[in-house]
């Protein structure tokens, strides 16, 4: 079971696919959608976050996309997490149980147990998962048909 929202597992993989991916030139959006089989509308939205949150950096211009604002060791699977939720619409949710219940026991131990996973994911920089990626040899060729032309 993974308690990640999809939107922050995206973060996470996008971030990492820029950190080995954005030398000597900046990544593009399509090339990155491409490479997670995604569109690129579903993207887009993301990398504006990360970017907000100071993780990336865009790049504009014919030969832009977007590269790390800051080094991969001082980049945490738990900063990108938190970047991603950041702005996930709480409107669409249904209201918190106004309850003891809620309020004196299950709530501690829900926040407890969200404190101690995201503290996992801040032990986890970007350099340690690009580590992983390049061990792995996750990344191989760009599909064939990616129109790169904007």
């Amino acid at each position: 079971m993974i308690l990640l929202s999809r939107r922050s597992l995206l973060a996470i993989a996008a971030v990492v696919d820029v950190a080995i991916h954005a030398r000597p030139s900046p990544v593009a959006a399509k090339l990155l959608a491409a490479r997670h089989n995604l569109p690129p509308r579903h993207l887009e939205t993301v990398l504006q976050q990360l970017v907000r949150a100071g993780i990336l950096k865009g790049v504009r211009g014919p030969r832009g996309g977007y590269e790390l604002a800051r080094e991969r060791r001082r980049i945490t699977a738990g900063e990108i997490v938190r970047a991603a939720m950041a702005t996930s619409s709480e409107e669409s949710m249904p209201p918190v149980p106004d309850s003891a219940l809620v309020d004196l026991v299950v709530g501690p131990v829900v926040r407890k147990a969200g404190e101690a996973f995201l503290e996992v994911l801040d032990n986890s920089t970007v350099e340690d998962l690009c580590r992983r990626a390049e061990e792995a040899k996750v990344f191989g060729q760009v599909p064939s048909s990616v129109d790169f032309t904007i």
